[in-house]
Order: C-alpha cells, then structure tokens, then sequence
C-alpha cells in the first residue's frame, strides 16, 4: 500500500500528516460550505473565521485536545470577538456539529430532490459517502468522533448526535419504505450501520476498497429489500 497523507500505511513506510490545505479540502467535501448560521442569516466573518477554523481543527485532531487559545490565535480574532459570538467552547462545538449535520442534509436532500426512483436515491446518498470516504485528509464520521469524546448521554454534544443520526435513520427508512414497507426499518438499520462500518474503516484500511466494499453491501441490501415486493 503506498504512503497517502494521514492513512495507514505499510510497514517501512513513513507516516504522512496532511496539510492544512489538504485538511481544509476534505473539510469542505465533507462538512460543506459553513456560510450562513442557523436562521439562514449569513454570519459575521469574524464568527465565520472561527467556525470554520474550530471546526477544521476538531475533525482533524479530535475536540478535547483542542483549546480556545489556539483557535483564537490560528482564526486571527481577539479574545472578546470568540465570547462576543460563542459564551464558551460547548456552544462552539456544537456549532460545528450543526454545520456539519446541515451540510449532510443537504447533500442527502439534494439526492432526495433529484426526483429519482427510491433505489436511485438510496445509490446517490450511498455514492456520496463513498466520495467522502476517498477524499484525502478524510478522518471519519464527524458525529462518532464526537460522541466518542462525550460519552455521556445527558451532555449536550451526545444529544446533538443522536438528533443528527435519528434524522439520517429516518431519511433512509422512509426511502426503503418507498420501495417495499416491508421490513423496511431493519432495513435501515442496516444500512445506517454499513455507513458507520465505511466511516471507521476508511480511516484505518484502503479507502477505495472500503468504498467498494461499501457500494457493494448497499447494493445488496436494496436488491434483498426489493425482493420483498409481491410478486
């Protein structure tokens, strides 16, 4: 396997971090562009700086390991611009989080909206985590890297991750309901746990491999589930 920046590598070979440039790229295929705040509003470009520079550090290198100090020195802002926009790291967080699920949703939504057959959507969405998974600088799911770091299922960040995943859940049943409503909601189920299955493998195993494995069992799953149709 040749060295590839940030990726398990074979032995002898030397480890390659990416740059930020490359972190930034996958940030943006992966997360989307952060331009506008919950309301639809566009932010401040101090706001916006912060955001996007939090969040390109916290998918890259993890939340608790990254402080305030740093993120206020590499977004180029004062102390007072972070607290004037975020009372505090948490609320930064899961600022990014929010992003992070809106920019899913929108790349889900758009494979939705397309007006494709169920089985063609559920590839499209399928097809656009295999991107994701192949892009470089890729670090995994977002939402389980952040829940690995807030275990606790009261906290704030863990709720914001189990909202973002109900809502995929969701999205994906109803399109297997679509199909056959049969059986659907296991249906889903699997699915939604072949997606994690990519994500944490991806970080770790050849990525197109993973992709191909991935595509393979989300062909699987809608062909068994489509059989379920009376005949």
């Amino acid at each position: 396997m040749s060295a590839r920046a940030g990726y398990a590598i074979g032995p002898g070979e030397k480890w390659l971090k990416p740059t930020d440039e490359e972190q930034d790229r996958t940030f943006y295929r992966y997360h989307g562009r952060m331009a506008r705040s919950e309301t639809g509003v566009r932010p401040s470009e101090a706001r916006q700086r912060l955001l996007n520079t939090a969040s390109r550090i916290f998918y890259a290198e993890g939340i608790h390991s990254v402080g305030v100090d740093r993120i206020i020195a590499e977004a180029k802002v004062t102390r007072a611009t972070f607290y004037r926009h975020f009372p505090g790291k948490e609320d930064l967080v899961l600022a990014y989080l929010n992003a992070a699920d809106q920019a899913i949703r929108d790349q889900v939504d758009t494979a939705v909206a397309a007006g494709l057959p169920a089985p063609e959507a559920l590839r499209a969405v399928a097809e656009g985590i295999a991107r994701d998974i192949r892009s470089t600088g890729f670090r995994g799911c977002a939402f389980l890297n952040a829940v690995a770091e807030f275990p606790d299922p009261d906290h704030p960040v863990h709720q914001a991750v189990l909202a973002h995943r109900q809502w995929f859940l969701d999205t994906i049943n109803t399109l297997l309901a679509t199909i056959e409503e049969t059986e659907a909601e296991p249906a889903a189920r699997h699915f939604v746990m072949l997606r994690d299955g990519a994500m944490a493998a991806g970080c770790l195993f050849d990525r197109a491999l993973i992709s191909e494995t991935f595509l393979r069992g989300v062909e699987g799953l809608i062909r068994t589930h489509a059989a379920r149709q009376p005949s």
